[in-house]
């Protein structure tokens, strides 16, 4: 959810328990995520009369972090896990004691049923209409954190698809955290880079860093589209309201959640049943960022 929202864990947990230091267009920002993947999990536990327990894991690299995972496992039927937050081994403890589901995980975990996005399908689709239909070729590239998988695959995908045209180039990347000011600091390198080449499209492996690329941008006095193009990827709702809305890859948030719940519910029905990925589709949401009319 933070990632997503493109803020801390901490900021996420203040907004869970109602604190008061969160700025209000943060605290619907979180609101927002939370409930897209909440509604699909809730929908699917009305229909067995369950309830949900949100938990926020904090500094997920100590080793606290998996003894407090240990301790919800005693009070719960079965667990939905993020992606990144505890490594294979610590879940292979855990799927020991209770039903696992892997939520935007890698389909290679085998340790935990999974149901992730197609981020090869929406990477592909991305790079095809920069290059084919607005004929880009100088390309940068704005990724998320190295221990996510979905952002570890959108980047390779991205340099993979790339290095299918001949005259097209990816003339560099930056390590972002899925969050708007990475977007802000990629454009700052680009700007006070010696010699600098500017792209003509910046992709990014999130909507949060493609929405900070754009402010960077702007404040520089760079237009979108006409200067250089922006992309992303998640289909945020903010991404629409953008001045220019921004061309993005939506991947079903809600259908995530709602996909997650009902394996989780078979698992625990059925302990028995062999390991499962499910992917789901991904779609390019053309609007004016790419260079699009609107």
């Amino acid at each position: 959810m933070a990632r997503e929202a493109g803020v801390s864990t901490a900021t996420v947990s203040r907004v869970v328990h109602g604190q008061d230091r969160v700025r209000a267009s943060t605290r619907q920002r979180v609101l927002e995520v939370i409930e897209e993947v909440l509604r699909g999990v809730e929908s699917s536990l009305s229909q067995v009369g369950w309830s949900v327990l949100i938990s926020i894991v904090r500094n997920p690299d100590r080793p606290e972090a998996f003894r407090w995972l240990q301790k919800i496992s005693a009070k719960v039927d079965g667990m939905l896990i993020a992606e990144g937050i505890i490594p294979s081994e610590q879940l292979a403890r855990l799927a020991a004691r209770i039903p696992l589901v892997l939520v935007a995980g890698s389909p290679d975990e085998r340790h935990a049923d999974v149901v992730d996005a197609d981020n090869r399908a929406g990477t592909v689709a991305m790079v095809r209409h920069l290059v084919e239909q607005h004929g880009k070729t100088r390309l940068f590239y704005v990724a998320g954190p190295a221990e996510a998988p979905d952002a570890r695959q959108r980047r390779a995908v991205f340099a993979e698809t790339l290095a299918e045209y001949q005259g097209v180039r990816l003339l560099g990347s930056f390590d972002g955290r899925f969050a708007a000011i990475s977007g802000q600091r990629a454009v700052r390198e680009l700007l006070a880079a010696p010699r600098r080449e500017l792209p003509d499209a910046i992709a990014c492996g999130n909507d949060q860093m493609a929405i900070g690329a754009m402010r960077e941008l702007h404040t520089a006095g760079i237009r979108v589209p006409e200067d250089i193009a922006v992309v992303g990827f998640d289909d945020m709702h903010l991404g629409a309201m953008l001045a220019p809305p921004l061309t993005t890859v939506h991947q079903p948030m809600r259908l995530l959640g709602e996909r997650a719940c009902s394996m989780l519910l078979e698992r625990i029905a059925n302990p028995a049943l062999p390991h499962r990925a499910e992917r789901l589709p991904t779609t390019l949401v053309i609007r004016e960022s790419c260079g699009c009319p609107g």
